[in-house]
């Protein structure tokens, strides 16, 4: 039986024979269409090449394309486990024609590899075509012989693609497969179409007009081909199954779960199954779970994994546990999941622990509401708090109600998120900023693109060809006035990669422009932000421009040291580590990067001693142009979320590997560098914290600020030593002994609160003033100047002195009023001290409180009001 691998492999293989390129798989984040939430579709990486915008080197393409849909038009979620063909992760393969072939060897492809190589019978296919497309009907029917009836004629716009309003479209033709008469379902164009007897496995659209605006349509000068087959399908049919969680990839994972919870196969396992996939490609691909945006989606799909394993009894975390069974299946075809595995995992397990906890609360709530119900719908305003406070994304909700034949009201949910989201807009100032990019393009096809001159100097003559402020283009600048001058080159660095952008000067004559920052607009402007210090500037104004070389100088230090503290990280802790932001300023460098947990202070040390090594062999920093993929090919490191140009700069610095020979960092970067690592001088990391989920954040200093950095620390040693009186290699010992007798102090200072208080040890235990409310024994006490803390050991004492009763305690200190309730345990099923606290805080000014039914504690803000919060409890005490 052929594997899954087995079936990509003979599909890229059978296309790369026939003249196509294989193209890996791009990242489920697309690079080139803020449209799209994830990749859903083989076309979405020749998007721009189909619309002529992009040119490649090859005219015939094939690819793998791993996919997800999970959100926003494509979503496929909450069908996913519950039938046999929806998956929020699958792969696509495709082949494509970019103004090379069209229908005919399109159709004889497809026919070819479904009944030669794949095997698949005749009898068993049927295709459709667009009523329109009487040419790719003849094809079909002389490629095929079928008879008309197995060509199905289809109107509607499921056989015709487009890419929107305007812009390239055409028709589609589809293969179905049956899968006999036992299983429910009618072909294509019938009414029982929907079910699954004939399923498609694969779609030809033919990119053959160009729709007008006026809704008319031209030919296409270069007409191509876009198809797509659904890996998952194609396979469950050649391993003479029906299902698509028939196949050994999803048979693998299902088996290693009923392992793990002694359960049979199960809508769960299948739910488990693909949710892994999905989730572990997306971290691999860099996205985090997030409460925003594609982490939120992936935070939504991990969760609804999770209560599904909830569901088959599993106590502990367990889908971590499956990333090496996932990885051994697909890890070949995609080693990016090898890369990531530590992250995956981490990932995973971090946050399958955090949701657990929510995850019971919120179930507990959901249950209690569910036996409230009178009817069939659940409350959207349940479901916005199992939201908003347990991390129920609402499908989650939306699931968990399904066996039970309950539907939530997602209007009232979808009015308490809008009524959040419209207090947060009227709690946000916004930034005032009202400016347009049709500015920027307007004047980028008059002047065309900046040249930039900054990487071999930092001062270059230039003429001025646009001048704009208040947003609006001016033909002059004079003194006092605040705008943008942009020139037709320019040796200023524009903000860009974590980089800032460069401050200086422009000047000609007796007039000076002094620039405060430097930025890029649409892609190819550079913006010189500033004010006009003396004189006026006016268009075709010959000038000198003169960046600030004692800042660039310290900028490019700080950015060399990000690329070898990147490279010093992946070797430490892993592959998986990748840059996921950083700021590369004057006088700091900040490095953001995916990690799944703290880095340790020794592994920080391990790290820093590895830059500074590097720093110290005084390598020269090698920069070349090379054309893109090549150069990733040969090791480049690609930032994720960076879109590159055909032609990169790479960046090569560090010694070589003495196994691999390749230097120790190689990366894609168009900012500044130093020219030696030498130049950096030293580095000091000097924080580490925690971004989000899965992002760990390092702060650095190097050269000059590293060293005012040990200078000052120096200088505190010298203040410690001479407030301590001891020497600096006394320092360490000195402070604990200082500590220990602290701790001492501050226990007997404790007791001795506790007995000014209680006026001694004996009177604390005595029972003269406890009173008796009905059967119940009450005793109080008020106290000045106890801390909060210490006010649970003083409520024992005073519990076990009465044997059987209730005790409030409340004291002052530092201007704060804090209140503790005790109940000994004989007493606790009757009166419970969570709800006397909350009683007496209420009196004193203040609410809330917890605890346990025997000990609680809150606070208030009124310390007059003490006695009347105890004759508030004795009150309730009493009935």
């Amino acid at each position: 039986m052929k594997t899954v691998g087995d079936i990509r492999a003979e599909f890229l293989g059978f296309f790369e024979k026939n003249g196509h390129e294989v193209v890996a798989s791009s990242s489920l984040v697309p690079q080139n269409d803020p449209t799209l939430m994830f990749t859903n579709a083989g076309m979405n990486q020749f998007k721009d090449v189909f619309t002529g915008k992009e040119k490649r080197g090859y005219t015939r393409a094939t690819t793998s394309q791993k996919c997800v849909r999970a959100g926003g038009k494509h979503n496929d979620l909450e069908n996913v486990g519950y039938t046999a063909r929806h998956q929020t992760f699958f792969e696509m393969l495709g082949n494509f024609s970019f103004g090379d072939y069209f229908k005919e060897e399109a159709i004889a492809f497809a026919w070819e590899l479904c009944t030669k190589n794949f095997g698949l019978s005749p009898e068993k296919l049927l295709v459709t075509v667009h009523s329109s497309d009487e040419e790719a009907a003849g094809i079909w029917k002389k490629v095929t012989g079928f008879a008309d009836e197995k060509i199905i004629r289809i109107p509607t716009s499921d056989n015709f693609w487009s890419m929107g309003d305007t812009g390239p479209c055409g028709p589609c033709t589809e293969i179905f497969y049956d899968h006999g008469e036992h299983i429910p379902g009618g072909p294509p164009g019938s009414p029982d179409e929907d079910g699954d007897r004939f399923i498609e496995i694969w779609n030809n659209v033919f990119m053959q007009f160009e729709q007008l605006a006026d809704g008319t349509r031209i030919d296409l000068p270069a007409q191509s081909v876009d198809t797509g087959m659904g890996l998952e399908r194609m396979s469950a049919i050649l391993q003479n199954g029906h299902s698509n969680y028939d196949i050994d990839i999803f048979q693998t994972l299902i088996k290693h779960i009923s392992d793990i919870v002694s359960e049979k196969e199960s809508a769960s396992h299948r739910v488990i199954a693909d949710h892994l996939r999905a989730s572990a490609f997306l971290i691999a691909d860099g996205v985090l779970p997030s409460n925003e945006g594609r982490g939120y989606v992936l935070r939504r799909i991990m969760r609804r994994g999770m209560r599904h394993a909830h569901l088959l009894g599993a106590s502990e975390p367990l889908m971590y546990k499956l990333v090496p069974t996932l990885r051994g299946l697909m890890g070949e075809a995609f080693p990016e999941l090898n890369r990531a595995d530590s992250l995956i995992t981490e990932t995973l397990k971090s946050e399958e622990e955090r949701f657990k906890t929510t995850l019971d609360r919120g179930l507990k709530i959901l249950d209690e509401e569910v036996s409230k119900l009178s009817d069939k719908t659940f409350p959207g305003d349940v479901a916005f708090k199992l939201y908003d406070t347990y991390g129920f994304p609402l499908d989650l909700t939306q699931d968990a109600l399904k066996s039970q034949g309950l539907e939530v009201d997602v209007a009232a949910f979808n009015e308490n998120m809008e009524a959040q989201k419209a207090a947060a807009r009227a709690a946000w100032s916004g930034s005032g900023d009202t400016g347009t990019e049709k500015l920027w393009f307007d004047i980028a096809d008059e002047i065309g693109a900046t040249e930039f001159l900054g990487y071999e100097t930092d001062k270059a003559e230039a003429e001025i060809r646009a001048l704009v402020k208040d947003g609006d283009r001016v033909d002059t600048l004079q003194k006092g006035d605040k705008g943008l001058i942009l020139t037709n080159q320019t040796p200023f660095y524009a903000e860009a990669g974590g980089q800032i952008g460069d401050k200086g000067i422009i000047s000609k004559d007796d007039a000076v422009f002094k620039v405060i920052d430097t930025k890029k607009q649409v892609g190819q402007l550079w913006l010189h932000i500033g004010e006009v210090e003396s004189g006026t500037f006016k268009i075709k104004d010959a000038v000198l421009m003169t960046a600030d070389g004692r800042r660039r100088d310290a900028i490019r230090a700080n950015h060399s040291a990000t690329h070898l503290l990147h490279a010093a990280l992946r070797e430490k802790l892993g592959d998986h580590i990748t840059q996921k932001g950083s700021l590369v300023a004057p006088d700091r460098l900040r490095f953001d990067v995916s990690h799944p947990k703290q880095i340790t202070a020794d592994e920080l040390q391990v790290i820093e001693d590895r830059v500074n090594g590097e720093i110290r062999a005084n390598t020269e920093v090698v920069t070349r142009l090379m054309d893109r993929d090549a150069a990733i090919e040969a090791g480049a490191m690609a930032l994720f979320g960076e879109k590159y140009d055909d032609e990169v700069r790479v960046l090569t610095m560090g010694r070589d590997n003495s196994e691999s020979g390749i230097p120790f960092s190689v990366e894609l970067c168009g900012g500044t560098h130093v020219r030696r690592t030498g130049d950096i001088g030293l580095i000091k990391i000097v924080g580490e914290s925690a971004v989000s989920a899965g992002v760990r954040r390092i702060e650095a200093l190097t050269g000059e600020g590293a060293l005012a950095y040990f200078a000052e620390q120096e200088n505190i040693i010298k203040h410690l030593s001479q407030q301590l009186r001891a020497s600096p290699a006394e320092l360490e010992s000195r402070l604990e002994s200082l500590l220990a007798e602290r701790k001492k102090a501050d226990q007997e200072i404790s007791n001795l609160r506790k007995k000014l208080a209680t006026g001694s040890a004996s009177s604390a235990q005595s029972t003269d003033d406890v009173k008796k409310i009905g059967d119940i024994a009450f005793k109080s006490l008020v106290v000045q100047d106890v801390p909060a803390k210490d006010l649970k050991p003083m409520a024992d004492e005073m519990k076990r002195a009465i044997g059987s009763g209730v005790v409030t305690l409340i004291a002052t200190s530092e201007g704060k009023v804090s209140i503790v309730v005790a109940v000994t345990d004989d007493l606790t099923s009757q009166i419970n001290a969570v709800d006397l606290v909350r009683i007496g805080a209420e009196a004193l000014g203040g609410k809330g409180g917890g605890g346990r039914p025997d000990m609680a504690q809150a606070g208030g803000s009124n310390p007059d009001a003490a006695n009347d919060a105890v004759a508030q409890i004795e009150k309730n005490i009493a009935g």
